[in-house]
């Protein structure tokens, strides 16, 4: 079965942000979406691996954003 859903221009711009493909549909858009957020809380391994980088960044350890643009080809 398929309906038609009323939503505002902004929301059909935000939608087309998470498309990766040209020809992927809004259903296969929402429903990755929607799966992302019922996939809920971060898995204990995450969140450990969080706190590493965490501790790493306040050390210092970091790469600057800069060095991080540039090997990513990214222009800040």
């Amino acid at each position: 079965m398929q309906t038609t859903i009323q939503i505002s221009r902004s929301t059909l711009d935000r939608l087309k942000f998470f498309k990766e493909v040209a020809k992927e549909s809004y259903d296969e858009v929402i429903n990755k979406i929607l799966d992302t957020i019922e996939e809920g809380e971060l898995s204990d391994d995450v969140i450990e691996d969080l706190k590493i980088a965490l501790k790493e960044v306040k050390e210092g350890k970091g790469q600057p954003i800069e060095e991080v643009a540039k090997e990513f080809g990214v222009k800040l």
